[in-house]
């Protein structure tokens, strides 16, 4: 399919849209300002489908000891997450050490964040019954079957040909955004600047 689509990658999948009364094209602007300015930027997000210690470090990781990188794979969505866009000060990967945001980054309305150094626009498909989940309490499950309902996002595995079951008709995603991570990955938020 391509590159990041290969059989043993490694993908993050997420919905995205308007968060903290910001919609997506303000975000992907401010988050490539940020990129440009420190380096890297954060994502942030909520729910424990992608817990950054229990979920998202252990599956990086993984797929880090191989060489191999973690990409994000955004498929677009109507959303209306219109919550205080209260700023995150402070970040840790282990939820014990934490240490000041850098300026130049803002994480608006979130428990949690991604770390990624990339961020492209994209016309792509995300076959999920070709991944499974590989951690968590869900690890084996095929991607297709776990993403649904309000599962808007997984840690997710590339196989190498579709797992299909009876009940099951194919659940392709259209991504159009994609990000690498980077280490540590995943971070959690706490306080909020002035």
């Amino acid at each position: 399919m391509n590159d990041i689509f290969k059989p043993g990658a490694g993908v993050l999948f997420m919905k995205v849209g308007t968060h903290a009364r910001e919609d997506l094209a303000e975000i992907i602007a401010r988050k490539r300002k940020e990129i440009d300015d420190a380096g890297y930027a954060m994502w942030g997000y909520g729910g424990n489908t992608c817990h950054p210690s229990t979920m998202v470090q252990p599956f990086a990781k993984t797929h880090e000891a191989n060489g191999a990188p973690i990409h994000l794979m955004m498929e677009p969505m109507n959303s209306n997450h219109f919550a205080e866009q209260l700023e995150a000060a402070e970040c840790s990967p282990d939820n014990i050490n934490w240490s000041t945001i850098p300026p130049e980054i803002r994480v608006l309305g979130s428990r949690f964040a991604l770390l990624i150094d990339s961020l492209e626009q994209v016309d792509m498909k995300l076959p999920l019954d070709q991944t499974i989940v590989p951690v968590g309490p869900s690890s084996g499950r095929i991607g297709s079957k776990y993403v649904s309902g309000r599962v808007d996002k997984a840690c997710l595995e590339v196989l190498d040909a579709p797992r299909l079951l009876n009940d099951q008709v194919p659940n392709t995603r259209e991504i159009k955004l994609v990000a690498t991570l980077r280490s540590p990955y995943a971070v959690f938020l706490r306080n909020f600047r002035e």
